[in-house]
């Protein structure tokens, strides 16, 4: 009797063993059940972690790369000329990019944060200078330093322009013989576009490319030297890429509005 009782208890003791044992390796009970509608066994997928918003470094003039191909491109649309869209930024697309500040109410400077291609995506329309607003005109702030040529009531071209620069000088005009003073300023008013000259022109004050004469001696011209303040005799230079082909755009006896608007 004392044998069989010691071999009953030896194999309850077995039989405890295996059921604990075989709940440790039950994997597949330990795991959360499957969501509806996946096969039975199919694990499910981790929730998809969110892909970050596209950034843009910061730009300044020498910087080379698809982002400054895409700024180009995207100043191309918006009417602005920052010249071969090559991904360098160079002089052209420094310009350029003065000229998109003047327009959006931004500080002119060439390093491009985060305040600049927030505008790029929300940018403003230039705004009209004059009440007369004709369909084919050329619109010059001279406070903010951008041109702004209308075709069909719709900008064409806006480029950042360097107009007179205040200063006092002397000089000969053509056929004089005694030196005439004044200050170098671009008058305001409505005026028209008129004689024209295909390349460089020699003037008592210097040479000019491609001017496009609208007040007296004051012409719109290319110049080797667009700087971010006024800096002319009282012509409106412009960088000579786009002097290149202006003329072409503005044709004779379009209207001209030069203003210097709060």
């Amino acid at each position: 009797m004392r044998g069989r009782a010691s071999d009953v208890r030896k194999s309850a003791v077995l039989l405890i063993v295996a059921v604990v044992l075989t709940g440790c390796n039950d994997i597949d009970s330990a795991a959360p059940a499957p969501p509806k509608g996946s096969p039975k066994g199919t694990p499910s997928k981790a929730p998809a972690t969110p892909t970050p918003s596209p950034t843009h470094r910061k730009l300044k003039p020498g910087a080379k790369g698809p982002d400054v191909e895409a700024l180009q491109r995207r100043l191309k649309e918006l009417h602005y000329d920052p010249g071969k869209a090559d991904g360098k930024y160079g002089p052209s697309t420094q310009t350029a990019v003065w000229a998109f500040q003047a327009v959006n109410r931004l500080k002119q400077k060439s390093t491009l944060s985060a305040s600049f291609w927030k505008a790029l995506d929300a940018p403003k329309e230039p705004r009209p200078v004059a009440k007369k607003r004709e369909k084919n005109r050329v619109d010059v702030d001279l406070k903010r330093q951008y041109l702004v040529l209308y075709r069909s009531g719709r900008p064409r071209l806006i480029t950042h322009v360097s107009s007179g620069s205040g200063e006092y000088y002397c000089a000969k005009d053509r056929g004089a013989t005694v030196a005439r003073c004044r200050y170098a300023t671009t008058g305001t008013g409505d005026f028209r576009t008129g004689r024209r000259a295909s390349g460089w022109e020699t003037s008592p004050l210097g040479q000019l490319y491609n001017p496009v004469y609208f007040n007296g001696g004051i012409a719109f011209h290319g110049a080797l030297d667009v700087p971010l303040y006024p800096a002319s005799h009282g012509c409106v230079r412009m960088p000579m890429h786009i002097a290149a082909y202006f003329p072409d755009l503005v044709g004779t006896g379009v209207p001209v509005h030069v203003r210097r608007p709060r």
